[in-house]
């Protein structure tokens, strides 16, 4: 196989989401975090309470995300700290903490206008879940989108409504089909969180999400092993009946990534295949690597195997 035949035209064995970005952009793109004090309608009693069994939103926000902080503050603390690594560069911001849209449409206006004043924006990712949208805030971000970059990131975890109920996730996969239809129909980049590896799911499961997955309008994937984090419902039942969950070695799930990127639509851009959570927040797995770790493990092993991206998607 060489890189002329792959349907991305790179040499990589899959759809990066580094080099989509680069050959838009023409150069690096750099997400900022954003917590805008949103919160979520499975922790507020709207759809439910506790929030989803695996979530402590402080694992994966930086240290100059606070309230005290307006979103201008934020940004400007973001590019400062990417400014020390990178000479020149663009951001997008990244409305991430909790549920980015719920809030009414006037105060969501003004929070992405107020991220999209900033001279080093070019866009926004906003993080939120599928049932947390409706079709006039959609309008709005389809017209927003003619002249930003706009993604909306969509929590959708399983195709499967027996773990999305499991999980309290509080909405079903039909809402999951729904969101993301309509993003595309609108001409709105979107992307699909997938979690793998939740409890009562099995390898054959994961295969067929990936089939389903490549069926639907997906722009971006991002993939999560299932991690332990303390401070959740999840840590609790893990604590009670550890032998119900199947936690990955990082060999084990590499062979699974690889699996799964051979079904999946060459279409569609890969962002990530791991999550990392700061090392005194994570129970378990514990493997001890870097995002770019994980990625260059991926990229050995589509090589060993000779294999790729969508080589038995139909």
């Amino acid at each position: 196989m060489t890189d002329k035949n792959f349907f991305w035209n790179h040499k990589k064995r899959y759809n990066d989401f580094p080099t989509y970005f680069k050959n838009k952009f023409l150069e690096r793109v750099q997400k900022v975090s954003i917590d805008a004090g949103f919160t979520c309608p499975n922790r507020d009693g709207l759809k439910g309470k506790g929030g989803c069994t695996y979530c402590n939103n402080k694992t994966f926000k930086p240290t100059y995300c606070n309230l005290e902080n307006s979103v201008t503050n934020q940004i400007q603390k973001g590019v400062d700290f990417f400014a020390k690594k990178y000479d020149a560069m663009k951001f997008l911001a990244y409305f991430q903490a909790y549920t980015n849209t719920y809030a009414p449409l006037e105060d969501l206006k003004r929070l992405y206008e107020e991220a999209l004043q900033h001279p080093k924006i070019v866009g926004l990712v906003i993080s939120t879940r599928p049932d947390s949208i409706d079709e006039e805030l959609l309008d709005y971000l389809s017209e927003l989108s003619k002249g930003a970059y706009v993604m909306v990131e969509f929590g959708v975890e399983s195709h499967l409504d027996k773990s999305l109920e499991l999980i309290n996730r509080g909405h079903s996969f039909a809402d999951s089909v729904w969101a993301l239809e309509q993003t595309e129909k609108r001409g709105i980049n979107n992307c699909a969180h997938m979690i793998l590896g939740l409890p009562g799911e099995n390898h054959s499961d994961w295969l067929e999400q990936a089939k389903i997955i490549s069926k639907l309008p997906v722009k971006n994937l991002k993939l999560h092993q299932l991690q332990i984090h303390k401070g959740t419902i999840l840590e609790k039942q893990y604590r009670e009946r550890p032998d119900s969950f199947f936690l990955f070695s990082a060999e084990e799930y590499v062979e699974l990534v690889v699996d799964y990127l051979e079904l999946l639509s060459p279409q569609i851009i890969v962002e990530r295949f791991i999550s990392q959570a700061p090392p005194d927040m994570l129970l378990a797995p514990k493997w001890g690597l870097k995002n770019f770790e994980f990625v260059a493990k991926v990229e050995k092993r589509l090589k060993e195997r000779d294999t790729w991206q969508g080589r038995l998607y139909k």
